[in-house]
């Protein structure tokens, strides 16, 4: 894109700002703003004009049926067998989801990169590929993984890995994509500067990671392999259990198209996204549109009727994604603490919000997915979340939970 070009598009946008500082660049900085601006996806203008409602108060929200444990260890040799034959014949792969930073955790690098052991160096991305390693040994063959990153750490993540002989996997069998970036705008829709050479961007929330995926060219990849399921988890629970057998092969036995494993609510106002059906379509309802009914609301053994928890561990089927990948998933807005470029020319992160980021997110897709399995998993054995230094969901409280199931720190 030459200087011409990008003047005369974003006059037509009503972003000129982005240029302010262009002649106080050098040729380096120039080409950089250039190649940062032609990248720019214009979806954000659309979500600000139409902005889709998610208060959930348009939706026939009811309690959806699921597996809970008791009936899962009845019936566990028989959906343990059904995950190991599809494993076997190469139908599952997982997928990561780590384009996140540590920046909560007190590090500037990929979160999956920090170290949780104590007595030795136990990395968050090393104990989930012990996690799959155990499946792997079950049924001896490998599941195949691909792992998004972000601009922010796709270098630093790609190096990690082959530093670290990619943590028992060949190099062939690890995959590596971008997930897609958002420009963040002022409260005016005004695209930020977080340097006077760089547009403010963000990665687009974890909804688009099929997409991301796909335009990385990497589902030529999965039909090759002849993969008809993926597994996709999140970079910050170090107990995620991954290609689980049991979890597959019940997914598969129920002929729905998602599986979702969740954790069973105890707690009535528990901070997690609730399974539910909205109509007769599956859906995802967070902990704060819940109203005091439906959250306190019990069936007649006594249990939360609202009580299947996501812990983002799901299983999707290929050919379904397949079919919805061009159906628009909503895009959440948030208001966020935006790093950008100050009046003194510094960049820094303001001590208020300052402007909105877009962001769609995997849960949206359960509804897409037109069936799901709610999979209710042991909370102590499969939910470590890390997302704090210290407190609840923190290193500190995982390393509790990860010593209580036998892991060496």
């Amino acid at each position: 894109m030459t200087y011409q070009q990008a003047k005369e598009l974003l006059e037509k946008k009503g972003q000129s700002q982005l240029l302010k500082y262009y002649d106080e660049l050098d040729d380096n900085g120039k080409a950089g703003l250039l190649a940062a601006i032609e990248k720019i996806s214009w979806d954000f203008e659309d979500a600000l004009k139409n902005p889709v409602d998610l208060s959930g108060k348009n939706r026939e929200i009811r309690p959806i049926a699921g597996l809970r444990q008791s009936e899962i260890q009845r019936r566990h040799d028989e959906f343990e067998a059904i995950g190991v034959e599809a494993i076997k014949s190469g139908k599952v792969a997982a997928v990561l989801l780590a384009g996140g930073m540590g920046t909560r955790l007190g590090v500037d690098g990929p979160k999956g990169a920090y170290d949780i052991g104590i007595t030795k160096p136990l990395y968050i991305f090393e104990q989930q590929m012990k996690n799959l390693l155990d499946v792997v040994n079950q049924c001896g063959v490998k599941v195949p993984l691909y792992i998004m990153t972000s601009d922010k750490n796709h270098e630093q993540t790609t190096s990690f890995w082959k530093e670290h002989g990619y943590f028992g996997y060949e190099e062939s069998d690890v995959k590596f994509f971008k997930q897609e970036m958002a420009p963040a705008v002022d409260f005016d829709g005004k695209i930020i500067l977080e340097r006077k050479d760089l547009p403010a961007l963000s990665p687009n929330g974890n909804g688009g990671w099929f997409a991301s995926l796909q335009k990385a060219g990497l589902c030529e990849d999965l039909h090759a392999r002849g993969v008809e399921w993926l597994n996709i988890y999140a970079v910050d629970n170090v107990l995620q259990r991954i290609a689980d057998p049991v979890f597959l092969g019940a997914t598969i036995e129920s002929g729905a198209n998602c599986g979702a494993k969740a954790i069973f609510k105890t707690e009535p106002y528990e901070k997690v996204g609730v399974l539910c059906m909205d109509g007769d379509q599956p859906d995802i309802i967070e902990y704060y549109e819940l109203t005091d009914e439906m959250a306190n609301q019990r069936d007649e053994n006594g249990d939360l009727e609202y009580s299947y928890g996501v812990i983002m561990n799901y299983l999707f089927r290929l050919s379904k994604l397949e079919e919805i990948v061009d159906k628009k998933i909503p895009v959440h807005i948030v208001e966020k603490k935006i790093e950008c470029l100050c009046e003194d020319g510094e960049t820094r992160k303001p001590e208020k919000e300052n402007g909105k980021k877009f962001e769609a997110l995997a849960v949206d897709l359960i509804k897409l997915m037109g069936s799901v399995l709610p999979y209710e998993v042991v909370r102590e054995k499969e939910f470590a979340p890390i997302k704090n230094k210290t407190g609840i969901d923190s290193v500190e409280s995982a390393r509790e939970l990860l010593k209580m199931n036998g892991v060496e720190l």
